[in-house]
């Protein structure tokens, strides 16, 4: 009789794509260079359960381009593994032929011309028309929103996320989890949640003086003639990586204890399969794969990952949905005997100029657009280049808020925080406002003006870094490297905090940064309360329009060893 286990295993080869074949549902798309609404959504219909997953769409309503990383380094167990291979190396290891459309929304390589050829991708009219026709197709779909759903836009910002929520709620997903929420601050956060038609889940959210769980920590759902119990697990380092002093009285973490008590909770509960809805990253997520028994499925998010076909860690699936409204996944599965016994998957990519927008998502966004229309529409510039910022280093985009922060705040240095979210421009393409709020639309904003010693700038960096590199997932508790300006350094991200930097050099002259000596930093995102400076985007505005055109110059800065 077959295990489990085999049969899984035989299931995750039928997954589209599975590499060593080539023969999954994208390698078949990319070598019929089809971009078709109907190729594109055509899915075997399989089981009794189907899944749906978007995460990490930043407030995007509208198609943009994304470019995917160039440098995503995996330390530890995680070294080479996915998400961790980039450009070719990816391509390769999923059979996807290079320039086809599978190849451009998955990987950075050839970006530029590939973007032209195939248009933007997202919009949620378009994710919506996609989320339609799973549903006519399998009625009973649950769908699922990792989080960074409320935050990241020009529209977002200035609704106080009621554009996202309203456009959301037309959705009607069943359950959500949260990050970038709760920087809405927790009056706000509990002012929606209390509206929600769904499930706003938090299985690690604790009120920090009563030490219990603040939010619902899971939701069952009848399926298929399954029990499926999803939980919730938000942002486990919220007050680390974004202001406490905006969600006072909540605690977070990953609490591994709690999930593996959650699971046996809605196993006894008679759940036939456990989803978990996080955002705590990938590799975070993939340790608590194999450190709590009896999860079937994570729908993982926070680190914006798009990977076309599962990640097996045991016997649980790990998805990744990648960010800005670039796919949707949806996962069929066959639960019975109060089990997952086989799966198909398939990662959906959005190409905004194939997918037919939905009408009525359309005309929501329009009303919601168009009372900032004219606002968001001016253009303040040219990028003579191409502008992006995912990777774990400095992206251009980062580096032009730099390049700002030291001139108009007349800094030596500049510190720009390693955020993922914010869409990428062509070259040559206007830069408009509603482009630079969708690169710093956040609630402190402030562009600070500080003198830092060279040994503090040490600190900060190995700090950083440490939350980036440490070989421990649950360690990992920030975004990318912080951004800098007017320093460059060398990093071997092999070696333990404290060693990681060496060689910073201010590269106005060339010198050493000494230890000793102050230096003029500015920098954005304090997660300090009461922080003073002017908001990001009225400082990268002013330095925009004086360029008129703006050329970021290629960044040899960083020097990283050890990847």
């Amino acid at each position: 009789m077959i295990s489990r286990r085999d049969f899984l295993q035989a299931a995750l080869a039928a997954s589209a794509v599975w590499g060593a074949s080539g023969a999954g549902n994208w390698a078949r798309l990319a070598a019929q260079q089809a971009l078709t609404q109907d190729r594109l959504l055509e899915f075997d219909t399989f089981g009794n359960v189907t899944l749906i997953h978007v995460t990490d769409i930043h407030g995007q309503l509208v198609p943009v381009w994304f470019r995917e990383p160039e440098i995503n380094i995996g330390v530890g167990a995680a070294a080479g593994k996915p998400p961790h291979v980039t450009g070719a190396d990816f391509l390769k290891l999923y059979g996807i032929p290079a320039g086809t459309p599978e190849a451009h929304a998955l990987s950075y390589v050839d970006f530029v011309s590939l973007a032209k050829g195939y248009g933007r991708m997202g919009g949620l009219d378009r994710v919506a028309t996609v989320i339609n026709a799973i549903r006519a197709d399998r009625p009973e779909a649950l769908l699922l929103d990792g989080g960074d759903t409320w935050h990241g836009s020009y529209t977002c910002l200035r609704s106080d996320a009621q554009d996202m929520v309203n456009a959301m709620n037309l959705l009607k997903p069943d359950a959500m989890t949260s990050h970038w929420e709760f920087t809405l601050g927790v009056d706000r956060v509990t002012e929606i949640v209390d509206g929600l038609d769904f499930a706003f889940l938090g299985a690690n959210i604790f009120d920090a003086e009563w030490d219990e769980p603040a939010y619902e920590p899971y939701r069952m759902f009848e399926r298929g003639g399954a029990q499926i119990a999803v939980i919730g697990q938000a942002f486990p380092y919220l007050p680390i990586a974004n202001p406490k002093w905006m969600f006072p009285g909540l605690s977070f973490g990953v609490r591994e204890e709690r999930m593996a008590e959650v699971v046996q909770e809605v196993r006894g509960k008679g759940a036939d399969l456990v989803v978990v809805l996080s955002h705590n990253g990938f590799d975070v997520d993939r340790k608590m794969a194999g450190n709590v028994p009896g999860i079937d499925v994570i729908l993982t998010g926070h680190t914006h990952d798009a990977l076309p076909e599962p990640v097996m860690v045991g016997q649980t699936l790990l998805i990744a949905s990648g960010s800005n409204g670039k796919f949707v996944t949806r996962l069929d599965l066959d639960v019975r005997e109060g089990r997952m016994m086989g799966f198909r998957h398939k990662l959906i990519p959005v190409f905004s100029d194939a997918i037919a927008p939905d009408p009525e998502m359309a005309a929501l966004i329009e009303r919601e657009r168009a009372p900032y229309r004219d606002e968001m529409a001016e253009v303040l510039g040219t990028t003579d280049g191409l502008l992006y910022r995912r990777g774990n280093f400095n992206g251009t985009w980062d580096d032009l808020i730099c390049n700002a922060l030291i001139d108009e705040r007349e800094a030596d240095i500049a510190l720009s925080p390693g955020f993922r979210w914010g869409p990428s421009l062509l070259p040559g393409d206007p830069i408009t406002r509603e482009d630079l709020y969708s690169a710093t639309a956040m609630t402190y904003p402030n562009a600070y003006r500080s003198e830092m010693t060279g040994e503090m700038l040490h600190t900060i960096l190995e700090d950083v870094a440490d939350n980036l590199f440490n070989p421990d997932p649950y360690y990992q508790q920030g975004g990318d490297m912080v951004r800098v300006g007017g320093m460059g350094y060398r990093i071997d991200v092999t070696k333990p905090q404290g060693s990681r930097i060496t060689d910073m050099t201010l590269l106005k002259t060339g010198e050493p940064v000494d230890p000793a000596r102050s230096y003029v930093v500015s920098g954005w995102a304090s997660v300090g309360e009461g922080t003073e400076g002017p908001p990001i985007w009225e400082v990268v505005e002013s330095y925009v329009k004086r360029q008129g055109t703006v050329r970021v110059d290629p960044n040899t800065s960083v020097v990283v060893s050890g990847a």
